[in-house]
């Protein structure tokens, strides 16, 4: 009876096991247009998820590329260890390596796996689009040249290394990295499209994660890539901390390596299949390569009336990416809960608010304290003078207000708005200040109502005054502010980004 109590006990947990919770990041369909991406939160279970290993090669013909794939396959490898221990599937897939692995029982095991009767036209062939839409976009990185990014010097002594090694230079891979451990009872092997194709169906396998390289290449276009997956129904994604692009900075469009490979998931994202980060199932933070020293600028989203989810995400598209690295926090609308807030604002550099009314939890609350205390650079828009501010009224149980925030974090003292119907605009008071660098010194229309915030703290600094029509009194619109915790300025824009559209 005891045994019988405690097999079924070990059975009850395994099917009481908590699924992973992950946030799905894409920018599909015509409401999310301009880049905007949507979010989408999705409840995993282990026994049907897979990860797919991509080229994660032992060598490559880019220094560089070996360098960074040795950086990425520890992050790799602890993936795959958090996922086997919640019962789900790994599939190596280092290709044209099969040979090396001719007698592993992974490689034994993937070869054995029946025929699925559902295996689809070309699943062996390279997928080089996954339809003339993407086709007719093409790829935002010009990798022409095969995206080598090595110093001339570099290269040549990698390449006579290679030969002294009696290594291919144009294709020195034998094996997976050995980094990445492969279970040989539970993992299998393949380059395969039709055997990992019929992996995933007898193991019941709905969700996909792919990890590896190279992202522009054959992360997308292999026969067990995201463009095959996707387009025969599988609910795939990109792991896009776990990935790297061949792509040299020389090319078009001129930005760093790591710019550029963000510039590909974006592609994805909007062409092919969403994305998510390593740290929905490991914890923590992304990865990030230690040679990417772009500064970290989080987006913290929680309003319903300006649509800064997609418009925030096109401008840092659009305008950031070359400088930045950028992560995006939101709050649904009527949610209170900014999931992940607490690890994503331990290597932040500066905080962009587009938030109104919200009380977080109060940990969440503190960790945002803790940030702006810090003296580091937080940047608002338009509501977030009010983002923590319930009118007074108490917040849910467990959860905190911060009535004091437009006036402690930007020297503000919003109060009310002159209403849509009135045009506004505004002028720089301040034209020869780096944030207004490029505006002119004309008057605009900026869109939206004109908010009163006069008179606003000592030591603010107005760089853009602005009026509503019928109206004489002129309002601050734009102003920085230094607040008594010190550290770097902090600004405030009293409009939305559609602002900055419209002017």
């Amino acid at each position: 009876m005891k045994a019988y109590l405690i097999i079924t006990g070990l059975m009850l947990s395994a099917c009481l096991a908590a699924p992973l919770q992950v946030e799905l990041r894409e920018r599909k369909g015509p409401e999310h247009a301009n880049d905007g991406f949507r979010l989408k939160n999705e409840q995993w279970r282990g026994e049907q998820t897979a990860v797919i290993v991509c080229d994660m090669w032992d060598s490559h013909h880019c220094h560089n590329a070996v360098m960074r794939v040795k950086e990425l396959a520890p992050r790799i490898d602890l993936l795959l260890q958090r996922v086997r221990s919640e019962g789900g599937l790994v599939i190596h897939s280092p290709s044209s390596c099969m040979e090396f692995y001719r007698e592993h029982p992974a490689r034994l095991k993937a070869k054995k796996v029946p025929r699925a009767k559902n295996l689809p036209p070309g699943i062996n062939s390279w997928m080089h689009w996954i339809d003339d839409e993407e086709r007719q976009a093409g790829y935002p990185i010009d990798h022409s040249d095969g995206g080598e990014d090595d110093d001339p010097d570099v290269h040549a002594r990698w390449e006579a290394k290679l030969k002294e090694m009696g290594r291919n230079p144009g294709s020195p891979w034998v094996r997976q990295i050995a980094v990445i451990g492969i279970d040989p009872d539970k993992d299998f092997i393949s380059d395969s499209g039709e055997e990992c194709w019929n992996i995933l169906e007898e193991k019941g396998i709905k969700n996909i994660m792919l990890v590896g390289v190279h992202t522009n290449m054959c992360v997308l276009g292999r026969p067990f890539g995201l463009r095959q997956l996707a387009k025969n129904g599988k609910n795939v994604v990109l792991v896009r901390d776990l990935t790297d692009a061949m792509y040299n900075p020389a090319r078009h469009p001129r930005v760093s390596h790591f710019a550029g490979t963000d510039l590909v998931v974006a592609h994805i994202e909007e062409h092919v299949c969403a994305t998510i980060t390593s740290n929905q199932i490991l914890g923590g933070q992304p990865f990030v390569f230690k040679k990417d020293s772009r500064p970290k600028l989080l987006f913290m989203i929680g309003e319903r009336e300006y649509q800064t989810r997609q418009t925030l995400a096109a401008f840092a598209a659009g305008q950031l990416i070359r400088d930045y690295r950028f992560d995006f926090i939101v709050a649904e609308d009527g949610e209170n809960e900014f999931a992940g807030l607490e690890p994503a604002l331990e290597d932040t550099d500066a905080l962009f608010l587009s938030v109104r009314r919200r009380s977080p939890p109060a940990k969440q609350m503190a960790a945002l304290e803790r940030f702006i205390k810090s003296g580091k650079p937080v940047i608002g828009i338009r509501t977030s003078s009010h983002a923590f501010s319930l009118r007074g009224k108490e917040p849910p149980q467990g959860h905190l207000t911060w009535e004091s925030f437009d006036g402690d974090v930007f020297g503000g003292n919003y109060q009310n708005h002159h209403g849509n119907k009135l045009a506004t605009f505004a002028r720089p008071v301040a034209a020869d200040h780096p944030v207004l660098k490029g505006l002119g010194k004309g008057e605009f229309a900026t869109g939206g109502s004109l908010y009163k915030v006069l008179p606003l703290a000592k030591g603010a600094r107005v760089l853009l005054e602005g009026r509503a029509e019928k109206v004489e009194e002129k309002q601050p619109v734009a102003w920085s502010y230094k607040t008594r915790w010190g550290g770097q300025k902090f600004l405030y824009f009293a409009w939305a980004y559609r602002g900055f559209q419209e002017g």
